[in-house]
């Protein structure tokens, strides 16, 4: 078995925060070999990893660190001197590392004559089946966004119809309010979440556009939130589509067929499947309903109409992970956390989108995602 080398954060990089659960801002050396598990890391943040699913701490100093700051070389080089120091002491001739590992000290690493391979599919598969601490903090941050989902609702349910307008009161309807409203829902059950999607009308069949400004009646508004928890650092994610007032025919046949969508696909989900297989049985029922897909599309084309995304993707320690429900190869395994989200669109005009979340279980799938799917709140 490869030794495995990590040097990165616990706030940005999934990989890290996977082995070491906790908050930590600041670069330090993770590393594997021989069956143990070590942590070199500032001494302000020994006592914090101790005791962590086996990981064993050492402060930077235990290699080093106070001989190269002597040397009065920059911070950032004094803690890769340290890292090489650390490898080369706890003995690693050779590691897989994530491809996302610094250029710099996998330099300095190789020139000390140790082998280092970029290696992003071990990485992925270390995290693909999610622990039970992530489960958990997934859990949460899925009832944060049902949470998020009933505040905004209860705007659109008190709003006004005014000349054409909706005021809430005696302001009008905005993205913006709105936005609020579910960021301090978020903020109430400790979640985070830099940005989310609250659009309307002809935004809603622009991709990730986020929306903004005043919101009319009748007309489409998609919302699409991924809180992350902040104990665990994973996510959720799910969409629901509205309507304040009257929904258009147009609109009301989308959304009728998304839903269906939905519903056949969550059946068809189960450890084994292709992801790909999962995404055609979508793309092959909105064709033969006579919209343009991905899947369909000449080579080179770019859909603005239709079903032009992806039905779904892995959520963890990132919003956006493997397994792909689109064209590309994969399969689901237990322990998966993904989503199912069809869609369609017409540029110009907007679109309807509805996401689950759904953790796939040794004989198929439970649906994470406990919120209704009615155009109007």
């Amino acid at each position: 078995m490869a030794d495995v080398l990590i040097w990165a954060d616990t706030l940005r990089s999934p990989e890290m925060r996977h082995e070491v659960p906790v908050p930590i801002p600041d670069a330090f050396l993770y590393l594997e070999h021989s069956g143990q598990r070590h942590v070199v890391i500032t001494p302000f943040e020994v006592e914090r990893v101790q005791g962590q699913d086996g990981l064993q701490p050492h402060p930077f100093e235990e290699f080093g660190w106070d001989d190269l700051v002597k040397q009065g070389i920059p911070m950032e080089e004094v803690g890769l001197g340290t890292a090489v120091r650390a490898v080369k002491e706890l003995g690693v001739e050779n590691a897989v590392v994530p491809a996302t590992f610094p250029v710099a000290l996998a330099d300095e690493l190789r020139a000390e004559g140790i082998e280092i391979t970029p290696d992003r599919e071990t990485f992925v598969q270390r995290r693909r089946a999610k622990n039970q601490a992530e489960l958990d903090g997934i859990r949460r941050a899925q009832r944060g966004a049902e949470a998020g989902m009933d505040a905004a609702r209860e705007l659109f349910r008190r709003a006004e119809r005014r000349k054409g307008s909706l005021v809430l009161d005696g302001e009008p309807l905005t993205c913006e309010r709105v936005k609020i409203a579910i960021q301090q829902a978020f903020t109430s059950l400790n979640l985070l979440c830099d940005e989310f999607i609250v659009s309307h009308g002809p935004q809603t069949a622009v991709g990730h556009e986020m929306g903004a400004g005043e919101i009319r009646p009748d007309e489409p508004i998609v919302l699409d939130l991924w809180p992350r928890d902040r104990a665990s650092s994973c996510y959720a994610d799910m969409t629901r589509t509205f309507v304040v007032g009257e929904p258009s025919e147009e609109l009301v046949t989308y959304h009728k067929l998304v839903r269906e969508v939905l519903e056949r696909t969550l059946a068809a989900v189960k450890p084994g499947v292709a992801g790909r297989d999962v995404y055609v049985l979508a793309s092959e029922r909105f064709h033969e309903a006579g919209y343009p897909t991905g899947l369909h599309k000449r080579d080179g084309e770019v859909l603005e109409d239709g079903f032009f995304h992806g039905l779904g993707h892995g959520v963890g320690l990132e919003v956006h992970e493997q397994p792909w429900l689109s064209r590309y190869p994969g399969e689901l395994i237990e322990g998966d956390v993904i989503t199912l989200e069809p869609g369609l669109y017409r540029s110009g005009f907007g679109g309807c989108r509805l996401e689950d979340l759904v953790l796939v279980t040794r004989d198929g799938a439970e649906l994470l995602t406990d919120y209704p799917y009615e155009l109007q709140p």
